[in-house]
């Protein structure tokens, strides 16, 4: 069947067009998106502004023409952190619904985890073994590890790139601001750390999402015109050695790396800053970065369910 997976997320609203089979890959048809950057449409108390609100619902009816246009016989919508996070979430909504009959449900931190999870794990199979899987977005990080198809422990923190970069790099940060940054992010991560840890150390740790991929281009990894199935890695090493430079590069320095969108040069210190503590903080030399990711995951889901109907 052609399924339209509608994805909102926190930097874009991205149609992806896939065939969908039980038994078989997702294979990509069309792919329709959008810069929405709903984590910087937020006012001073959290809510998504009336800017916000409408390029969301312009993006939703135009994807459904795409959908419409490209023979999708269902959508599967979804939306993640700017709106999970956002104090009139409902009322985005409801806006949306009534515009364009489109119902977007609100995926939880821990689901939005748990698919991503899904998604890295089908992609590797089982010869990974025991996995842990990072997943840096725009609103949220996303961690999860296991040894099954369903993680073993699974959960969401605020760090996502586009939220520090807009709370924490709205200018250039000197050297003590930076430092507190990065101290703030680690107490975050480490918090938790505990509930990965003593589920056993993974046996391959894996990283989705456009910063990790960024980064890893950044890094040396192969470009994205070589193909998904080109193993791509983000070494810790190379990557403290890049976090100094992108610090001090300006936002065209930063645009003419290999990987970074000018859309995103903003958010990439920030994110670079979240993947450097997440490697150190549980113990990881490298992250091996999978092309399948949250999407994936709701397809695979829809796929098994339907297969067993």
């Amino acid at each position: 069947m052609r399924l339209g997976v509608l994805d909102i997320g926190s930097n874009t609203g991205h149609l992806l067009v896939v065939d969908a089979h039980g038994g078989a890959a997702p294979l990509p048809a069309y792919s329709y998106k959008q810069p929405l950057r709903l984590a910087e449409h937020l006012d001073g108390d959290g809510a998504v502004t009336r800017t916000g609100i409408d390029l969301l619902t312009t993006f939703t009816a135009e994807a459904i023409g795409v959908a419409d246009d490209k023979g999708c016989e269902d959508m599967l919508s979804f939306a993640t952190s700017a709106v999970r996070d956002s104090v009139n979430s409902d009322d985005v909504l409801a806006h949306v619904r009534d515009r364009t009959g489109v119902d977007i449900k609100v995926l939880s931190g821990e689901d939005e985890a748990r698919l991503t999870f899904l998604a890295v794990r089908r992609w590797f199979g089982w010869s990974a073994g025991r996995l842990a899987v990072f997943d840096i977005g725009g609103g949220s990080l996303e961690i999860a590890s296991g040894g099954d198809e369903r993680p073993d422990v699974a959960w969401s923190l605020p760090l996502g790139a586009a939220r520090l970069a807009r709370t924490h790099f709205a200018e250039r940060p000197d050297e003590d601001a930076l430092k507190s940054i990065r101290k703030t992010i680690r107490a975050e991560i480490a918090r938790d750390a505990g509930n990965l840890l003593r589920t056993g150390r993974p046996h391959k740790a894996a990283a989705t999402s456009k910063t990790f991929r960024s980064l890893g281009r950044i890094c040396g990894a192969a470009p994205s015109a070589e193909g998904s199935l080109v193993p791509r890695t983000l070494p810790l090493a190379a990557l403290r050695t890049w976090i100094p430079k992108l610090v001090a590069m300006t936002p065209q320095e930063l645009a003419d790396l290999p990987g970074v969108s000018p859309s995103r040069t903003h958010q990439i210190v920030a994110g670079a800053l979240v993947a450097e503590a997440c490697m150190d903080i549980f113990d990881l030399a490298e992250l091996e970065v999978c092309p399948w990711a949250l999407r994936e995951g709701v397809i695979l889901e829809r796929i098994d369910r339907f297969s067993v109907v």
